[in-house]
């Protein structure tokens, strides 16, 4: 992060920045325990409180400004909420897709599992669904990890009762492992695209409006590493929990951050080449965050009966990006 370079490479070391900070996040994994669930439950939540403040100050204000000194939106600027409102709706409802379609259930549900197995993969904290007799109307949780302390879905089935049909035949207990680990990632991984979106766009805009500027920019850079630091933590502590090594695990954790330098820079190139859609991607990008955090980290910092300290950290994690946002930008 540059002053007076190019948008592009701006983003792009931007998006390294958060990137590197995943991996410092998962790097933990060679100083602590599976066990430590405060460190992880408070880390979610500051970082819940930082992605926050960041989408209101680092991208939604700027959004509102932006569309208000465009003039299409009124006289007086009346209808500004317009593109904000459907830029956000639309950053929440392509991460509750991308989540609706993920192969959550059949990556375990096809897997050829018996009793004893299924039972097994129960006592660890497993539990299967079959997609095809589900859907989302209805409460259910699926934990996808031994603990379930990573990744806490909310999923919704019509039927309580409803129990995936086991096969009777061999165990394939690598199968189950890989397939597990591989949802684990492919979950986070989807979770960093908004992030890295965020960041592009954040630079991309910089100079449209007042409170566009570098420093914004780079804060909201600074406000998502800070919100990766945990997140590559929470995925290399329970993989390691489940068997693997400090090194695969590290390695797994800081993956999930690659996603984010190639759509920062997406997010950067698009909102550069079409100004006009920079309200909305600036709000895009907030309302994607913003479900996240309602969604995945408020629900994960919960799961250990840490809730107290994870809404203490939140409340740090908000005055703490809401003071640089201000305070810096």
């Amino acid at each position: 992060m540059i002053r007076d370079h190019s948008p592009i490479i701006q983003s792009f070391l931007g998006t390294v920045f958060t990137w590197g900070l995943t991996g410092a996040g998962a790097a933990l994994v060679f100083c602590f325990s599976s066990t430590q669930h405060k460190l992880l439950d408070g880390s979610l939540g500051f970082a819940a409180g930082v992605m926050i403040a960041a989408s209101y100050w680092s991208l939604l204000k700027p959004a509102i400004e932006i569309a208000t000194e465009s003039g299409g939106y009124g006289s007086d600027g009346e209808f500004v909420f317009i593109p904000v409102a459907i830029g956000f709706f639309l950053g929440a409802l392509f991460v509750f897709l991308t989540d609706l379609y993920l192969p959550c259930c059949e990556h375990v549900a096809k897997t050829t599992l018996s009793p004893d197995i299924y039972q097994e993969l129960g006592n660890n904290g497993i539990r299967i669904c079959d997609r095809k007799n589900s859907d989302y109307n209805s409460y259910d949780n699926i934990l996808l990890n031994d603990y379930g302390n990573n990744l806490h879905r909310r999923y919704k089935s019509n039927n309580e009762d409803n129990e995936t049909e086991i096969e009777k035949s061999p165990p394939n207990l690598l199968d189950v492992r890989w397939r597990r680990i591989l949802l684990l990632i492919i979950a986070i991984t989807v979770h960093n695209i908004p992030e890295g979106l965020a960041v592009g766009v954040g630079f991309g805009a910089i100079g449209k409006t007042k409170s566009a500027t570098f420093e914004s920019a780079r804060n909201l850079a600074v406000g998502i590493g800070i919100q990766n630091f945990p997140e590559g933590l929470a995925v290399s502590l329970p993989l390691h929990a489940a068997g693997m090594s400090k090194w695969r695990s590290f390695w797994f954790g800081q993956l999930s951050g690659l996603v984010e330098p190639i759509f920062g820079l997406m997010g950067c190139v698009a909102v550069t080449i079409a100004e006009p859609i920079l309200p909305y991607s600036l709000a895009f990008a907030a309302g994607a965050m913003i479900y996240v955090v309602i969604e995945d980290i408020i629900p994960e910092s919960r799961t250990h009966s840490n809730g107290k300290l994870a809404s203490w950290f939140a409340i740090f994690g908000f005055i703490v990006m809401m003071s640089l946002d201000v305070g810096f930008g």
